[in-house]
């Protein structure tokens, strides 16, 4: 047979002849429906299916110097959720399986992830903020009836929305029997059962990152296993919750070991197929190191989380401790105020105006909290505010730099302060508030802070004549990439630590995106810095702009550091389908093909990306396994792991040949090798649902199509 392009009738017609599809590659997995993301959202990359996160926080882990990084776009945790949309809840994807379907819902300003189990017309809330209007409305538009709230453990990163719940439609609350809740609960133990429409809930008790934590395992009727878990903390997607928030007699340590029992006697002796649904995704300071994607398996967990892939009891809790973040103060008092009970909120009132009055910047103890943008609060200012924008996080970093219960006043436009009093309300803080527009036509004293270009601060720096450069990231983000030498002076501590530096003298502060460079600004002029500015655009711009940008590598006049270039490697179509069938969740499989040439031939386990999106985006450039990158006949992706392996030294690989040469080379071979064990061509018939998971972009098993020549 001649060799035809791979879209021709003759190789459809020729497979459906002679191959007989065995029920493994032809069962369904459970379909998927995925929304799309709101503008603004952070996007899923391939750092992620590692669990190590994205933008700035991944680029950390690698030394970029001179201009290499031209054109690179850093997206902390931070500046990657500064969307209008980001800020409310948004739905990332519905799970179906048989009897019933998840929805999930994400509030990205937190990172969290909540959820609507839902089986004919009754649901099941899980882990819900504070504001429920979300799910409330997601609930009368499907006709469904709420029938209970699920807590997984008593939360510390915000105010938990069970008495919300409870308030507006009289549900139970199933939470653990230990949790110490000061409210009614329907108590819950190793082994209790509750019922959801067709689907039960079956409880198992995991502590671990607190002592109360709970997972639900999700059983269809006329199972027997679970198909679904709601792993609250306990199980991030490429990480474990963090065992040191807990403030008590019992130690880190002590629940990290708790932490290392949970996975190894339970979690780990679930089926891989059983799809992992857990409380937060990237950005939250709940673990270190979680990945973007909202889902996981226990399989993918088993093979990539490489905290349960460590060896022994102590090495798992050493991983478990070592690099956590630190914890913002608020989380302790979100944790109190979820076990006795949150105070039920009344959202339409009005919040309390603070006068219009120079006293109000003189006052002890006040915090002035500026939610406008860096550039109109640099022009003019109350003295003594900080700027804490709303485009932002606005809830942690509230939560993080202002003391619980410190008496605060929320200045901006009526609109940003409408919307701040409202997001506060997410994690208990209250505060006055005072229209700028009103100080501003009474007259009342402003300060003003400087904005300065990349090009300015280079010229400045290249004339000997900067000022004081001050680096306010964490210090792995500092060690990872700065702008030259710098001062590092964290943001948390900034207000300490500035006993450092002389306010006399001139000070610019730097990050990633000038958002924690802008809030520097006043935490400095609250210490009596007299000429303080931030660095317009962050690093970001100065990358933007083709500065040189400086990791944390040793440099000798007598030994200037060596250039490392990294070639491109190619994997062979046996190579692959070995790796696909032997070590799934190793490695990112990336297609690059266009979304038609996908959806009709697809490698198990891949996800499609744009070309650009690939060669653009960094995180792309991060991950614990290889990248490998696939198109129709190998010539793109050569050209796209040349270019990427300049950039990173993670192993990045092309399908040598292409999809073409895949499909000849295994899945037509296979084809005709069976041709003599068929006696008459049969029509395929549907398999047996199948138990995978619902999760991968790609289908489970490769359809018999074309390559997409």
């Amino acid at each position: 047979m001649s060799k035809q392009p791979c879209t021709s009738m003759n190789r459809r017609r020729f497979l459906r002849n002679v191959a007989v599809w065995s029920a493994g590659a032809a069962a369904a997995a459970p379909i998927v429906r995925g929304l799309p993301r709101a503008e603004g959202a952070a996007p899923q990359t391939p750092a992620a299916v590692a669990g190590k996160g994205t933008g700035s926080e991944a680029l950390a882990g690698r030394a970029v110097t001179g201009s290499a990084a031209t054109g690179t776009k850093i997206k902390d945790s931070e500046s990657a959720s500064h969307g209008a949309a980001d800020a409310f809840h948004q739905i990332v994807d519905t799970y179906r399986f048989p009897g019933f379907e998840v929805v999930q819902f994400n509030l990205p300003v937190l990172s969290h992830y909540s959820y609507l189990l839902v089986s004919g017309n009754e649901a099941l809330l899980v882990d819900p903020s504070r504001d429920i209007n979300a799910y409330l409305e997601h609930a009368k538009k499907n006709n469904l009836t709420i029938k209970g709230v699920f807590l997984t453990h008593s939360h510390a990163d915000f105010v938990a929305g069970h008495l919300e719940a409870v308030r507006a439609l009289s549900m139970p609350i199933f939470q653990n029997a230990a949790s110490g809740a000061q409210y009614k609960i329907q108590p819950l133990q190793e082994g209790s059962t509750f019922r959801v429409g067709k689907a039960t809930v079956k409880t198992i008790v995991t502590p671990g990152h607190t002592p109360d934590g709970m997972c639900g395992l999700v059983i269809a009727d006329g199972e027997t296993g679970p198909r679904a878990i709601f792993t609250g903390d306990t199980l991030f997607v490429g990480s474990i919750g963090r065992p040191d928030l807990l403030e008590g007699t019992m130690t880190a340590a002590t629940l990290a070991n708790m932490s290392y029992e949970t996975w190894h006697n339970k979690l780990s002796k679930l089926p891989d197929a059983c799809v992992v649904l857990p409380a937060h995704g990237a950005g939250s300071l709940c673990g270190a190191n979680l990945s973007d994607d909202p889902s996981s398996t226990i399989g993918r967990e088993k093979a990539s989380n490489p905290y349960v892939r460590k060896k022994g009891r102590s090495e798992f809790i050493a991983a478990v401790l070592e690099g956590l973040p630190e914890a913002p103060q608020y989380f302790k008092h979100n944790a109190a105020m979820n076990r006795i009970g949150p105070p039920l909120v009344n959202w339409d009132a009005a919040p309390k105006a603070a006068p219009v009055a120079e006293s109000i910047t003189k006052a002890g103890g006040q915090w002035i909290v500026d939610l406008r943008e860096a550039k109109p609060y640099a022009a003019g200012h109350l003295p003594g505010s900080v700027n804490i924008a709303l485009r932002g996080r606005v809830e942690t970093w509230v939560g993080t730099m202002v003391p619980w219960k410190a008496p605060m006043v929320l200045v901006g436009s009526d609109a940003e302060i409408k919307e701040a009093v409202f997001r506060l309300h997410r994690v208990g803080y209250e505060g006055a508030v005072l229209p700028f527009d009103a100080w501003a036509k009474a007259g009342l004293p402003v300060a003003q802070s400087g904005m300065i270009s990349p090009a300015e601060l280079y010229a400045q720096m290249q004339a000997g004549t900067a000022p004081i450069i001050v680096d306010v990231r964490m210090p792995h983000e500092w060690m990872g990439m700065r702008i030259g030498t710098v001062v590092n002076l964290p943001i948390t501590h900034l207000a300490e630590l500035s006993g450092k530096l002389d306010p006399n003298l001139p000070v610019v502060a730097v990050c990633n995106s000038a958002y924690r460079s802008s809030l520097a600004v006043g935490i400095l002029q609250r210490r009596g810095f007299q000429n303080v500015a931030s660095l317009d655009g962050g690093s970001a711009a100065w990358i933007d702009a083709g500065y040189p940008v400086f990791g944390s590598e040793q440099k000798t006049a007598a030994a200037p550091p060596q250039r490392h270039v990294h070639i491109a490697e190619r994997i062979s179509p046996a190579d692959l389908s070995r790796l696909i069938k032997d070590m799934p969740g190793t490695f990112d499989l990336v297609d690059i093909r266009p979304a038609d040439a996908f959806a009709d031939y697809a490698l198990p386990g891949s996800r499609r990306a744009d070309l650009a999106d690939v060669l653009e985006n960094p995180g792309y450039l991060v991950g614990a396994g290889p990248l490998i990158l696939v198109d129709r006949d190998g010539s793109l992706a050569m050209m796209a792991a040349g270019i990427l392996s300049q950039k990173t030294k993670r192993p990045i690989k092309a399908l040598h040949g292409g999809l073409d040469a895949f499909w000849e080379e295994t899945e037509l071979k296979g084809a005709v090798r069976s041709v003599p064990m068929q006696p008459a061509p049969a029509r395929p018939h549907a398999a047996p649902p199948s138990s995978a998971p619902s999760v991968p972009s790609a289908p489970a098993a490769p359809k018999r199509k074309s390559a997409g020549c």
